[in-house]
């Protein structure tokens, strides 16, 4: 994976942070987005730097389809400074969530995440398409929540069900021009996301150990080494596939 490029959404904390520094330790320089949060996103930067590869933080709200051509335009200058025309890899990382009975959830809230969730992937992706190389690789993060059921995160749900559905049709328009694109979905795992319930709330902690075949909260490192991976030359046939990383979740 030496001299490549990645672009993810979503990349100062969580699972997109992992992924980030997986790719660095394989040798791919990284892009990656941020919404709030510079200073956690500069960390990462000189993370990434220290193991002597490039990287590059921008400030994006993933769900503002009209910040998207400004962000475009800051990654062309970015490429061009590092000397490349075009990126290897994309991963659709960044997220929000919503815990909200279907009775009770406002059409505002819907938006809010299907906004980052969907059309947000979807037109993001289709800007970025013109500097994705030939024979690169996208990957949608998605849910175990689209498989199976939770009360309260139907509009999570549903939504990471229009991109698993997506990232098909992706995969059969883009063949042609040697692109993968797959989508991992994980588990619950420990991250801030969710308001850190998965890590920070024992009970809810434990009851995801007892519905996972390996008996415990999924954590960040068993995500961003499988995309990593996943992104490698060795996975070149794997195209259009949804794989689950949650420990044998809800089996």
């Amino acid at each position: 994976m030496k001299d490549k490029i990645a672009i993810i959404t979503g990349g100062s904390r969580g699972l997109g942070r992992n992924t980030a520094l997986n790719l660095a330790r394989r040798g791919v320089d990284v892009i990656f987005t941020y919404r709030a949060r510079q200073a956690e996103a500069e960390g990462v930067v000189r993370e990434i730097e220290q193991m002597g590869r490039k990287a590059r933080a921008f400030r994006l709200d993933t769900g503002d389809v009209g910040a998207f051509d400004g962000f475009v335009a800051e990654v062309r200058k970015a490429l061009a400074g590092w000397g490349a025309e075009g990126f290897d890899y994309l991963v659709n990382n960044a997220g929000n969530s919503l815990h909200k009975p279907f009775a009770q959830t406002t059409e505002a809230e819907f938006d809010g995440i299907v906004n980052v969730h969907f059309k947000g992937v979807y037109f993001l992706t289709q800007k970025l398409l013109p500097l994705l190389k030939d024979g690169g690789r996208i990957v949608n993060v998605s849910s175990g929540l689209a498989r199976f059921s939770m009360p309260g995160t139907s509009v999570y749900g549903a939504a990471k069900g229009a991109v698993e559905v997506l990232t098909r049709y992706l995969a059969r328009e883009l063949g042609g021009r040697g692109i993968t694109v797959n989508v991992v979905a994980p588990g619950a795992v420990e991250t801030d996301f969710s308001d850190g319930r998965v890590r920070d709330n024992p009970e809810y902690n434990r009851r995801v150990a007892e519905m996972t075949a390996l008996g415990r909260a999924g954590v960040p490192d068993d995500i961003g080494p499988m995309i990593a991976a996943l992104l490698s030359e060795e996975n070149r046939w794997v195209n259009g596939q949804r794989i689950e990383v949650s420990g044998g979740m809800n089996l």
